[in-house]
């Protein structure tokens, strides 16, 4: 059995020893060295680390049980001090090895600007695990500053993360617009504009003349003599090819290590791959080209060479929830013409570049959709002149067989992403299908493709169509019900347009086949019709399920449960005795619900209005266990009592709760607050969920714990609970304006893109126009519905009421 010997657990040289031990299992002996103490993790996932919205553990690629499985020796955590091609030996801090082949994999080093100062403490790259953990500790300062110089992907990554982890963030970019490698001007542009939306500051053309500070960074000098002070500085201005070793062992050298189109060096028996890598004097540094060096050396070191080739790449990205897509040479030139399209109030600008006759160039920012039909026509270099006119607005406006869109996925190869916010392909996409998957629900469950952002779903249900022809049909749009051709989004955009605010308004006025509706539509245009006009428009008891009109849950024996409300899971002592002597006096059942509230169950229809005017004499109120609206606020003891506890939770949740109880929403809601990252209110699959951190607090949304089980996604880290309540209310209503009726959060959420959601609730003046909004509406209706009618009396008044109920299944 052969020796290899691998210098770096990167990205590229982890994935060549996939390919190799997948080929030839038990050809080598394997030794991989690292200088971090830790093995292959995937450095494109730091960003979300450093925002908070993954773990380490989340994004480790190869974690010790796979080495061990694989049989391959560690030796983590110690540098290479050598290598002696004449012996064929690495020497590593703790002693020599042999080896038969040997594999250079040490990938890039940060560049750092030679500035006075960029020595000190608190002056940080962004290149691996510790940088990361360097950057979430400063953060963790109230009221830090971090400037970060350079604005490229990777500085605006962190820069964008710092700012969701609360920081103070200015960005230093010595170009004259962001991205220049990427975007040109007018996208660049775009790009600051939406960066300062986000609360970071963009300084263009600066130029650091120095770090100064007392043992440790505290103020970046700009040579324009501004003064920024700072509690962290991030170089994240290049990378440079790490050949110091190689160089030091003889191997030929470039700008890189030298290698041909089998990752041969010209040293023998000794190969490279990733960033440390020179081929036909190109670098690299986008793992697309990495990850085709890996197969091919993995091809090599099996006797089976393959031939690297370099191939036209493409950029899509989302950068603080921008869409960026750009490919291709956009660069000015004599004999190039360009096509424009900008629609400034949308935020899109899209750019093409043209040469005799050829698409060469693609910039897109806010509108990326077409992306890989304009990179495909790049990569294919075919005459577009008969489709010059309209090229433009994309494939659907192209005449001839382009004119359907479908021809334009057909035509897109197996590696085309389809997928930006999970790297999925075609080609997985179609190995999907020919799987078994025929639906975009199995697609999703499958490959991930849609689940995020969900802008690719049209894109996916396309790859569906052409590949399973005429045995799938993208699905159309469904009307509310029998009683109307439009969709839900039809009737909710026309009631607001047309200033629609009664029921009689929208049967007459959009042209209902019945006249009074149905069990299906009645509910939905009451809930629009409160929801845009509540100062209007008055509910409609009729239109409701029987559990909101009965305001009680009914159970399958025909009685009802009756839950009191308790703020963030907290009672009192007479509260209890209230509850257990009702509980008594109506023969109810006792029992402890998992949103922390006590229900009583097995209570008759004809007694409701007593044990509802019992409860309210106690000062209690409607836990609207039956509602779509606020059901429960899950809160845990926070920092009053629990020594892991960083912020009062409780105190919190009662707050939340006291601000969103008795508002109608499309579904129900459940909220919680978790004290500590520990997470005992289980936060993390709550329609709103909230987990205290020393720094603030962390607002994730759209998780889902019913037939849908979903873990919630990061919505922002803000300092303060004035700041979680704020945040946590628009969402709330920007969900009642726009979200279908009986639709949950986190499916209105995969429906609109958690991206636009953000985009909405970052601009401060639309999030303090949904707060009021919503306290507008709060103003009619949160009203307890007991209260209405706990008087002992009532029964007589409730029991017709009680037997009008809408037919329909929940």
């Amino acid at each position: 059995m052969q020796k290899l010997v691998v210098i770096g657990a990167g990205m590229a040289s982890g994935r060549m020893l996939e390919h190799l031990l997948d080929a030839a299992p038990d050809a080598f002996e394997i030794t991989v060295f690292n200088a971090e103490p830790r093995g292959n993790y995937n450095r494109i996932m730091l960003s979300p680390v450093l925002s908070g919205e993954k773990s380490y553990a989340e994004i480790v690629t190869h974690d010790d049980a796979w080495y061990a499985a694989n049989k391959v020796t560690c030796r983590f955590g110690e540098k290479v001090l050598s290598v002696d091609p004449s012996r064929k030996v690495v020497v590593g801090e703790k002693g020599e090895v042999a080896y038969d082949k040997l594999v250079f994999g040490t990938g890039s080093s940060a560049f750092i600007i030679p500035c006075p100062g960029h020595d000190l403490p608190g002056v940080v790259a962004f290149r691996d695990l510790e940088d990361t953990t360097a950057m979430v500790e400063a953060a963790g300062k109230p009221g830090s500053k971090a400037v970060v110089i350079g604005g490229g992907l990777l500085g605006l990554e962190a820069a964008a993360a710092l700012r969701l982890r609360g920081m103070e963030v200015t960005v230093l970019h010595i170009a004259s617009h962001l991205m220049e490698r990427q975007l040109d001007p007018a996208a660049g542009y775009l790009l600051k504009k939406d960066l300062e939306k986000r609360g970071i500051t963009v300084l263009l053309e600066a130029s650091t003349r120095e770090i100064i500070g007392n043992g440790r960074a505290e103020q970046v000098n700009l040579a324009d003599g501004t003064e920024l002070p700072c509690d962290i500085v991030v170089m994240a201005v290049g990378i440079r090819p790490a050949v110091t070793l190689a160089q030091d062992s003889g191997i030929p050298c470039g700008r890189a290590i030298k290698v041909d189109a089998q990752m041969r060096t010209e040293t023998p028996d000794v190969f490279a791959v990733g960033e440390c890598v020179e081929y036909n004097g190109n670098l690299f540094g986008l793992v697309a080209p990495l990850y085709d060096q890996a197969r091919v050396l993995a091809k090599t070191l099996v006797g089976e060479p393959e031939t690297f080739a370099m191939r036209e790449l493409s950029t899509k990205l989302k950068v603080t929830g921008c869409d960026l897509f750009s490919a291709g040479d956009f660069a000015d030139a004599p004999g190039r013409e360009d096509i424009v399209y900008r629609d400034p109030a949308r935020g899109i600008y899209k750019r093409l570049v043209i040469e005799n006759d050829r698409l060469i160039g693609a910039v897109m920012y806010g509108d990326t959709a077409d992306g890989n039909w304009f990179f495909g026509l790049i990569k294919e270099g075919g005459d577009i002149s008969e489709m010059r006119e309209t090229l433009i607005f994309g494939p659907s406006y192209q005449g001839g067989a382009s004119a359907d869109p479908l021809s334009a996925v057909a035509a897109l190869p197996p590696d085309a992403e389809i997928c930006g916010c999970n790297g999925v392909c075609k080609g997985d996409i179609v190995k999907a299908i020919e799987a078994g998957a025929s639906d975009l629900g199995a697609i999703r469950a499958t490959t991930k493709a849609s689940a995020s952002c969900g802008t690719c779903t049209g894109l996916v249900e396309q790859v569906l169509s052409v590949t399973l022809g005429d045995d799938f049909v993208i699905p159309a749009a469904q009307p509310v019900c029998g009683c109307t051709d439009l969709t839900h989004e039809d009737v909710r955009r026309l009631i607001k347009t047309a200033e629609l605010k009664s029921q009689e308004a929208v049967w007459q006025e959009l042209g209902w086949k019945t006249r009074n509706g149905c069990h299906v539509c009645r509910p939905a245009v009451n809930y629009y019709l409160l929801a845009d006009w509540p100062l209007d428009y008055r509910d409609d008891p009729q239109s409701r399920f029987v559990n909101e009109r009965n305001h009680a849950n009914i159970q399958k024996d025909g009685t009802y449960s009756v839950m009191p409300r308790m703020w963030g899971g907290m009672t009192t002592p007479e509260e209890l005795i209230a509850i257990a002597e009702a509980a008594k006096k109506y023969d109810a059942v006792v029992k402890v619900t998992g949103g922390q509230r006590i229900d009583l169950l097995g209570v008759k229809k004809e007694d409701l209005p007593a044990i509802w005017y019992d409860l309210n004499e106690a000062g209690m109120v409607s836990g609207h266990a039956y509602t779509k609206g606020l059901r429960t606020v899950k809160t845990c003891v926070g920092s009053d009592w629990c020594r892991f506890g960083t912020q009062d939770s409780t105190g919190l949740g009662i707050r939340l709760e006291k601000k969103l109880w008795g508002s109608w929403t499309p579904h129900k809601v459940k909220l919680a607050v978790s004290g500590c990252p520990r997470n005992c209110a289980e936060a993390t699959c709550k329609d709103v969920g909230i987990i205290c951190v020393d720094s603030g607090y962390q607002v994730g949304v759209a998780g889902a714990a019913g037939m849908d089980v979903k873990e919630t996604e990061r919505l922002v880290d803000v300092r303060t609970e004035d700041e979680a309540i704020e945040w946590t209310t628009a969402f709330i209503q920007l969900y009642r304006e726009t979200a279908r009726y009986l639709d949950r959060p986190y499916k209105w959420v995969a429906k609109v893109g958690l991206d636009w959601v953000k985009e909405v609730l970052a601009d401060d003046a639309e999030r303090k126009a949904l707060v009021d909004r919503f306290d507008v509406s709060q103003s009619v209706y949160q009203v307890d519905p007991w209260a209405e009618r706990a008087v002992p009396d009532a029964a007589r008044r409730f029991q017709p009421l009680a037997d009008l109920t809408v037919e329909a299944a929940e």
